[in-house]
Protein backbone atom coordinates (compact mmCIF):
# COMPACT_ATOMS: atom_id res chain seq x y z
CA UNK A 1 0.00 0.00 0.00
CA UNK A 2 0.91 3.38 -1.05
CA UNK A 3 1.77 5.54 1.53
CA UNK A 4 -0.84 8.28 0.29
CA UNK A 5 -3.20 5.07 0.76
CA UNK A 6 -1.83 4.20 3.79
CA UNK A 7 -2.37 7.95 5.08
CA UNK A 8 -6.46 8.07 3.74
CA UNK A 9 -7.32 4.61 5.14
CA UNK A 10 -5.75 5.99 8.72
CA UNK A 11 -7.89 9.22 8.01
CA UNK A 12 -11.41 7.12 7.43
CA UNK A 13 -10.99 5.04 10.65
CA UNK A 14 -10.28 7.81 12.47
CA UNK A 15 -13.23 9.48 11.51
CA UNK A 16 -15.51 6.14 11.48
CA UNK A 17 -13.94 6.05 15.28
CA UNK A 18 -15.31 9.52 16.07
CA UNK A 19 -18.69 8.49 14.19
CA UNK A 20 -18.95 5.96 16.64
CA UNK A 21 -18.22 7.75 19.28
CA UNK A 22 -20.81 11.02 18.78
CA UNK A 23 -23.81 11.22 20.89
CA UNK A 24 -26.79 9.96 19.13
CA UNK A 25 -29.62 12.83 18.52
CA UNK A 26 -32.96 11.76 17.35
CA UNK A 27 -36.32 13.23 17.09
CA UNK A 28 -38.93 10.05 18.36
CA UNK A 29 -43.04 10.58 19.03
CA UNK A 30 -44.09 10.05 22.47
CA UNK A 31 -47.49 8.68 22.75
CA UNK A 32 -49.08 11.31 25.11
CA UNK A 33 -52.65 9.26 26.18
CA UNK A 34 -53.52 12.48 28.56
CA UNK A 35 -53.81 14.60 25.71
CA UNK A 36 -54.47 11.49 22.82
CA UNK A 37 -51.83 12.68 20.43
CA UNK A 38 -48.02 12.08 19.81
CA UNK A 39 -45.35 14.97 21.01
CA UNK A 40 -42.27 15.25 19.49
CA UNK A 41 -39.37 15.05 21.93
CA UNK A 42 -35.93 15.51 20.77
CA UNK A 43 -32.86 13.52 22.22
CA UNK A 44 -29.13 13.68 22.66
CA UNK A 45 -27.90 10.51 24.07
CA UNK A 46 -23.92 10.23 24.46
CA UNK A 47 -21.77 7.11 23.70
CA UNK A 48 -21.73 5.63 26.74
CA UNK A 49 -25.58 5.13 27.05
CA UNK A 50 -25.42 3.42 23.37
CA UNK A 51 -24.40 0.20 22.91
CA UNK A 52 -23.88 -3.17 24.17
CA UNK A 53 -21.43 -2.02 26.74
CA UNK A 54 -24.22 0.98 27.19
CA UNK A 55 -23.76 2.53 31.08
CA UNK A 56 -27.21 3.81 32.75
CA UNK A 57 -26.42 7.95 32.63
CA UNK A 58 -28.41 10.77 34.34
CA UNK A 59 -31.30 13.06 32.13
CA UNK A 60 -31.55 16.51 31.94
CA UNK A 61 -34.76 17.66 30.29
CA UNK A 62 -34.52 21.42 28.90
CA UNK A 63 -37.87 22.74 28.53
CA UNK A 64 -38.35 26.18 25.28
CA UNK A 65 -39.88 29.12 25.71
CA UNK A 66 -42.90 30.68 23.99
CA UNK A 67 -43.29 30.10 19.76
CA UNK A 68 -40.38 27.18 20.13
CA UNK A 69 -40.21 23.83 20.04
CA UNK A 70 -38.23 20.45 20.39
CA UNK A 71 -35.68 21.80 18.01
CA UNK A 72 -35.40 25.48 20.18
CA UNK A 73 -32.68 24.34 22.33
CA UNK A 74 -30.21 22.40 20.05
CA UNK A 75 -30.56 25.62 17.91
CA UNK A 76 -29.43 27.67 20.75
CA UNK A 77 -26.57 25.39 21.86
CA UNK A 78 -25.59 23.16 18.67
CA UNK A 79 -22.77 21.17 21.02
CA UNK A 80 -25.26 19.82 23.19
CA UNK A 81 -23.75 16.45 21.58
CA UNK A 82 -20.49 16.93 22.44
CA UNK A 83 -21.59 18.13 25.96
CA UNK A 84 -23.71 14.82 26.31
CA UNK A 85 -20.83 13.25 25.24
CA UNK A 86 -18.06 14.59 27.36
CA UNK A 87 -20.49 14.65 30.76
CA UNK A 88 -22.32 11.31 29.99
CA UNK A 89 -25.61 13.50 30.37
CA UNK A 90 -28.45 12.34 28.31
CA UNK A 91 -30.59 15.45 27.55
CA UNK A 92 -34.32 15.55 26.67
CA UNK A 93 -36.16 18.58 24.76
CA UNK A 94 -39.97 18.42 24.24
CA UNK A 95 -42.01 20.08 21.99
CA UNK A 96 -44.41 21.64 24.95
CA UNK A 97 -46.25 24.28 22.02
CA UNK A 98 -47.26 27.64 23.88
CA UNK A 99 -48.51 25.29 26.94
CA UNK A 100 -46.75 27.13 29.51
CA UNK A 101 -46.05 23.69 30.66
CA UNK A 102 -49.76 23.27 32.78
CA UNK A 103 -52.36 20.87 32.81
CA UNK A 104 -54.93 23.49 31.92
CA UNK A 105 -58.27 23.85 33.62
CA UNK A 106 -59.78 25.41 30.55
CA UNK A 107 -58.55 22.92 27.88
CA UNK A 108 -58.30 19.34 27.94
CA UNK A 109 -55.93 19.52 25.00
CA UNK A 110 -53.11 20.75 26.89
CA UNK A 111 -51.81 18.73 29.63
CA UNK A 112 -48.14 18.87 29.41
CA UNK A 113 -47.86 18.65 33.44
CA UNK A 114 -48.83 15.13 32.88
CA UNK A 115 -46.45 14.65 29.91
CA UNK A 116 -43.11 16.16 31.14
CA UNK A 117 -43.62 14.99 34.73
CA UNK A 118 -45.03 11.50 33.91
CA UNK A 119 -45.32 10.15 30.24
CA UNK A 120 -41.96 11.77 28.85
CA UNK A 121 -39.84 10.18 31.71
CA UNK A 122 -41.85 6.40 31.68
CA UNK A 123 -40.98 6.73 28.15
CA UNK A 124 -37.17 7.93 28.63
CA UNK A 125 -36.36 5.39 31.40
CA UNK A 126 -38.39 2.42 29.00
CA UNK A 127 -36.63 3.30 26.18
CA UNK A 128 -33.18 4.33 27.15
CA UNK A 129 -30.48 3.80 29.25
CA UNK A 130 -30.99 6.30 32.26
CA UNK A 131 -30.69 6.74 35.98
CA UNK A 132 -34.64 5.77 36.64
CA UNK A 133 -34.51 7.98 39.58
CA UNK A 134 -34.57 11.37 40.75
CA UNK A 135 -31.28 10.88 41.76
CA UNK A 136 -30.81 10.89 38.02
CA UNK A 137 -32.95 13.44 37.00
CA UNK A 138 -33.11 17.63 36.38
CA UNK A 139 -34.95 20.16 34.68
CA UNK A 140 -34.98 23.67 33.04
CA UNK A 141 -35.69 25.79 30.60
CA UNK A 142 -35.82 29.35 29.27
CA UNK A 143 -38.39 31.79 29.69
CA UNK A 144 -41.94 29.95 29.32
CA UNK A 145 -39.61 26.68 29.82
CA UNK A 146 -38.33 27.86 33.13
CA UNK A 147 -41.62 28.34 34.40
CA UNK A 148 -42.48 25.35 33.31
CA UNK A 149 -39.66 23.79 34.81
CA UNK A 150 -39.69 25.27 38.54
CA UNK A 151 -43.99 24.27 37.95
CA UNK A 152 -43.49 20.67 37.74
CA UNK A 153 -40.22 20.49 39.54
CA UNK A 154 -41.74 21.95 42.81
CA UNK A 155 -45.25 20.16 42.50
CA UNK A 156 -43.32 16.70 41.53
CA UNK A 157 -40.38 16.48 43.89
CA UNK A 158 -40.69 12.45 44.08
CA UNK A 159 -39.75 12.74 40.32
CA UNK A 160 -37.03 15.41 39.89
CA UNK A 161 -34.05 15.89 42.27
CA UNK A 162 -32.84 19.27 40.40
CA UNK A 163 -34.28 22.17 38.65
CA UNK A 164 -33.29 25.58 37.48
CA UNK A 165 -34.60 28.33 35.80
CA UNK A 166 -33.13 30.72 33.08
CA UNK A 167 -35.07 33.83 32.20
CA UNK A 168 -38.06 32.15 34.00
CA UNK A 169 -41.47 33.95 33.74
CA UNK A 170 -41.48 33.01 37.39
CA UNK A 171 -44.45 35.55 37.84
CA UNK A 172 -47.17 35.55 35.22
CA UNK A 173 -49.53 37.62 36.80
CA UNK A 174 -47.83 40.80 35.48
CA UNK A 175 -48.39 39.60 31.88
CA UNK A 176 -52.01 38.80 31.85
CA UNK A 177 -52.48 40.09 27.47
CA UNK A 178 -49.08 38.49 26.67
CA UNK A 179 -47.56 34.76 25.44
CA UNK A 180 -51.64 33.20 24.87
CA UNK A 181 -51.84 32.19 28.99
CA UNK A 182 -55.35 33.26 28.95
CA UNK A 183 -55.62 30.46 26.22
CA UNK A 184 -54.81 28.14 29.21
CA UNK A 185 -56.59 29.84 32.01
CA UNK A 186 -58.90 32.19 30.88
CA UNK A 187 -58.61 36.23 31.18
CA UNK A 188 -57.06 37.48 34.17
CA UNK A 189 -59.95 39.71 35.23
CA UNK A 190 -62.41 36.94 35.33
CA UNK A 191 -60.09 34.28 36.85
CA UNK A 192 -57.85 35.42 38.82
CA UNK A 193 -57.85 32.70 41.73
CA UNK A 194 -56.72 30.24 38.60
CA UNK A 195 -53.80 32.49 37.83
CA UNK A 196 -52.59 33.26 41.33
CA UNK A 197 -52.81 29.25 41.59
CA UNK A 198 -50.98 28.33 38.24
CA UNK A 199 -47.61 31.02 38.82
CA UNK A 200 -44.79 29.25 40.20
CA UNK A 201 -43.66 31.95 42.91
CA UNK A 202 -47.38 30.65 44.73
CA UNK A 203 -46.26 27.39 44.43
CA UNK A 204 -43.58 27.64 47.10
CA UNK A 205 -46.01 26.62 50.59
CA UNK A 206 -45.81 22.94 50.11
CA UNK A 207 -41.51 22.74 49.53
CA UNK A 208 -39.05 22.18 51.95
CA UNK A 209 -35.48 22.80 52.05
CA UNK A 210 -33.02 20.88 50.40
CA UNK A 211 -35.92 18.53 48.69
CA UNK A 212 -34.74 20.13 45.21
CA UNK A 213 -31.40 21.76 44.34
CA UNK A 214 -32.42 24.58 42.46
CA UNK A 215 -30.79 27.23 40.22
CA UNK A 216 -31.85 30.34 39.16
CA UNK A 217 -30.75 33.04 36.50
CA UNK A 218 -31.56 35.92 34.81
CA UNK A 219 -30.19 38.64 32.60
CA UNK A 220 -30.21 42.16 34.11
CA UNK A 221 -31.32 43.82 31.15
CA UNK A 222 -34.55 41.25 31.00
CA UNK A 223 -37.70 42.24 31.37
CA UNK A 224 -38.50 39.10 33.75
CA UNK A 225 -35.84 40.36 35.65
CA UNK A 226 -38.09 42.09 38.46
CA UNK A 227 -40.08 38.78 38.94
CA UNK A 228 -36.75 36.45 39.65
CA UNK A 229 -35.46 38.81 41.96
CA UNK A 230 -38.88 38.21 43.94
CA UNK A 231 -38.85 34.90 43.71
CA UNK A 232 -35.30 34.90 44.76
CA UNK A 233 -36.47 36.63 48.27
CA UNK A 234 -39.48 34.30 48.61
CA UNK A 235 -37.11 31.63 48.75
CA UNK A 236 -34.64 33.29 51.06
CA UNK A 237 -37.69 34.32 53.67
CA UNK A 238 -38.64 30.50 53.70
CA UNK A 239 -34.97 29.34 54.50
CA UNK A 240 -34.87 27.38 50.90
CA UNK A 241 -31.51 26.95 49.91
CA UNK A 242 -31.03 28.07 45.94
CA UNK A 243 -28.38 29.52 43.90
CA UNK A 244 -29.77 32.75 42.37
CA UNK A 245 -27.55 34.83 40.04
CA UNK A 246 -27.81 38.01 37.59
CA UNK A 247 -25.17 38.61 34.89
CA UNK A 248 -25.08 41.24 32.53
CA UNK A 249 -27.56 40.04 29.52
CA UNK A 250 -31.37 40.15 27.83
CA UNK A 251 -33.67 37.81 26.78
CA UNK A 252 -32.15 36.83 24.05
CA UNK A 253 -30.31 33.26 22.91
CA UNK A 254 -27.01 34.87 23.21
CA UNK A 255 -28.02 35.26 26.81
CA UNK A 256 -28.82 31.23 27.62
CA UNK A 257 -26.20 30.03 25.39
CA UNK A 258 -23.87 31.05 28.13
CA UNK A 259 -26.22 30.69 31.01
CA UNK A 260 -27.01 26.89 30.31
CA UNK A 261 -23.06 25.53 31.02
CA UNK A 262 -23.89 27.31 34.14
CA UNK A 263 -26.85 25.18 35.45
CA UNK A 264 -25.59 21.90 33.11
CA UNK A 265 -22.55 22.33 35.80
CA UNK A 266 -24.69 22.97 38.79
CA UNK A 267 -26.59 19.71 37.68
CA UNK A 268 -24.01 17.65 37.03
CA UNK A 269 -22.24 18.52 40.95
CA UNK A 270 -25.96 17.55 42.20
CA UNK A 271 -25.21 14.59 40.30
CA UNK A 272 -22.31 13.12 41.70
CA UNK A 273 -23.09 14.42 44.90
CA UNK A 274 -26.05 12.02 44.60
CA UNK A 275 -23.67 8.86 43.61
CA UNK A 276 -24.47 8.95 40.04
CA UNK A 277 -21.10 9.63 38.11
CA UNK A 278 -20.71 11.55 35.06
CA UNK A 279 -18.02 12.25 32.79
CA UNK A 280 -16.26 9.55 31.05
Amino acid sequence: MTMRKQLMAAICWCMAAVAVQAAKVDTVQVRSTAMNKDVNVLYVIPDQALGAQAQACPVVYLLHGYSGNERTWIGIKPDLPAIADAKGIIFVCPDGKNSWYWDSPKNPEYRYETFVSKEMIDYTDSHYKTIADRSGRAITGLSMGGHGALWNAFRHTDVFGAAGSTSGGVDIRPFPLNWQMNKQLGEMSANKALWDSHTVINQLDSLENRQLALIIDCGESDFFLEVNKTLHQRLLGKGIDHDFITRPGAHKNEYWKNSIDFQILFFEKFFNAKGVPTGK
